[in-house]
């Protein structure tokens, strides 16, 4: 059994500032570490997440004192197969604009798992962090043992949201579902103000059915009697299924339209892509039911087609999320000292097959228009050469079948065509949660089979069953051994060949977009 968490020594913690953030930088480490042991070993297909000891996530909530607090908490709760953490992120600003206290917790975080926390719209302090995290975890400690073991890992991520959200007296806590609906650590919310589904399609199905239908079921399992509930637009298949369970409950599902950019009086969407239009129209219809239920009925919108209030226009035109159609340009080598250098990363966490089609048709989309890029960079980008690059990953749990076709189909289609393809692993694989430590700079030994593999799938759908041995297949694609030499080889390239602007789809895993993040803030 783990044990009790303390603070840094109170010497350490009133010394001169360098000191004091040492010792608290070492604090936040640890804490790392401690959460980092309540990662199961098990697969995610385990029967942990079909429910099983679901009693005992009640028993961490009374240890815990958080039965009153949760049933107070005024909360909008989203599952969804994509798009819930959008929907939550529009709907936050939405509220946020309108002047009240916001709590959203989403996941999974990118670079530091304080991400998953924001309060006001902002990732939580480190200090508010370590003063809940030792309380919960002080308090789990002293209750837990072989009966009652500390809680896996997202389950203990969800009381303590739960937990920061009360101590801070939050107006609206907003809750993004971690995998499925029914049996999400989040479910333990008995009576939530009201419930959205997202956009649902295939993902992770070794857990939530084979089929749309059984994996919009599981996905229902956040309705409740007496709840107001919405969805975005389904296939056919899925609102069957989400129609059911509504009747089953006596509520209404009602689908939420998408919006249009004159709701918006032609403002862009904070986050890019058009299926964003779908997902803030769910968060229109969530944050306006929120405010019809607490009685403030005068600032929701007055009907579904003239444009919407200004509070409204402005939460959705400032919303942001990492990771999702973000563009950044490498500072490194788009810098003054190198005017006409050109590498720009295109980052979207892109893992199912439907969203692996938006991010090929945003990505086609942004790159020809060529707005985005900076005036530094005109002068290359005036000679009209680029070379499209895909950098890519995924989970192994994940099927390349599924998700490099409607990749590489969705982008021909488009007009797009991708000069090389680059596999590399997952940086964070040799970090903790969040940690600033980096990956070991010579790794004895690295597997990259599964990149390899992605490589012959990626050469396969290019050449047919010729493959990797259809031409020189350096020409099309790349394995490295790792995420930093990849990204040194981009920018030797880019360096080298002023005359070309190198744009780089980065997709295929959110902990991949997060590694790269990572090193591109270095």
């Amino acid at each position: 059994m783990a044990s009790s968490f303390t603070t840094a020594p109170a010497a350490a913690q009133q010394a001169a500032g360098g000191v004091a953030a040492t010792a608290r930088a070492e604090e936040y480490e640890e804490v790392l570490g401690r959460l980092s042991s309540l990662i199961s070993q098990k697969v995610r297909a385990h029967t942990g997440n079909r429910g099983n000891q679901w009693e005992l996530l009640e028993r961490y909530i009374q240890i815990l004192e958080l039965e009153e607090p949760i049933a107070r908490m005024k909360v909008i709760h989203v599952a969804g197969t994509k798009g819930k953490g959008s929907t939550c992120t529009f709907t936050e600003s939405i509220l946020r604009s309108c002047g009240f206290r916001t709590g959203l917790f989403t996941s999974p975080h990118l670079m530091d798992v304080r991400e998953r926390f924001r309060l006001d719209g902002v990732d939580i302090s480190e200090e508010k962090f370590l003063k809940y995290f030792r309380w919960c975890w002080n308090k789990l400690q002293e209750k837990t043992d072989d009966d009652i073991p500390m809680p896996p890992y997202f389950r203990f991520i969800a009381l303590l949201a739960f937990k920061i959200f009360s101590a801070e007296q939050v107006d609206v806590a907003l809750l993004e579902v971690g995998l499925g609906g029914k049996f999400d650590a989040t479910n333990v919310v008995k009576e939530p103000v009201v419930c959205g589904i997202s956009s649902l399609g295939y993902d992770h199905m070794e857990i939530l059915g084979n089929t749309l239908g059984e994996i919009a079921g599981e996905k229902a399992g956040i309705f409740k009697k007496g709840v107001s509930a919405y969805t975005a637009p389904q296939p056919e298949e899925a609102m069957v299924s989400l129609k059911k369970r509504a009747s089953e409950l006596g509520i209404s599902l009602q689908v939420a339209d998408p919006l249009k950019p004159h709701h918006l009086k032609d403002q862009h969407l904070g986050l890019q892509g058009e299926h964003q239009y779908i997902n803030a129209g769910l968060a229109v219809a969530l944050a306006s039911t929120w405010l019809e239920k607490q009685g403030h009925v005068d600032r929701m919108p007055l009907n579904h087609t003239d444009p919407l209030p200004d509070e409204f226009i402005k939460g959705l035109s400032s919303a942001s999320l990492q990771g999702r159609a973000q563009i950044v340009p490498d500072s490194q080598v788009n810098s003054e000292e190198e005017p006409n250098s050109s590498l720009v990363f295109y980052l979207d966490g892109a893992h199912s097959p439907d969203s692996m089609e938006i991010c090929a048709r945003w990505f086609s989309n942004v790159t020809k228009e060529d707005k985005r890029v900076p005036s530094s960079m005109e002068q290359s980008q005036t000679s009209g050469k680029s070379r499209k690059i895909l950098l890519f990953n995924c989970m192994s749990v994940r099927d390349p079948m599924r998700l490099l076709p409607h990749l590489l189909d969705t982008s021909t289609q488009n007009g797009l065509h991708f000069d090389l393809a680059l596999f590399v692993p997952n940086q964070s694989q040799y970090n903790k949660l969040g940690s600033n430590t980096s990956a070991p700079a010579e790794p004895e030994e690295i597997d990259l089979s599964w990149q390899l593999s992605l490589q012959t799938v990626w050469e396969k759908l290019l050449h047919g069953d010729k493959g990797l041995n259809s031409t020189d297949s350096s020409e099309t694609s790349l394995v490295f051994e790792s995420l930093p030499l990849a990204i040194e080889w981009l920018r030797k390239n880019a360096r080298e060949d002023l005359s070309t602007s190198y744009q780089v789809l980065v997709t295929g895993s959110l902990h991949l977009i997060g590694d790269i993040l990572r090193l591109l803030k270095k």
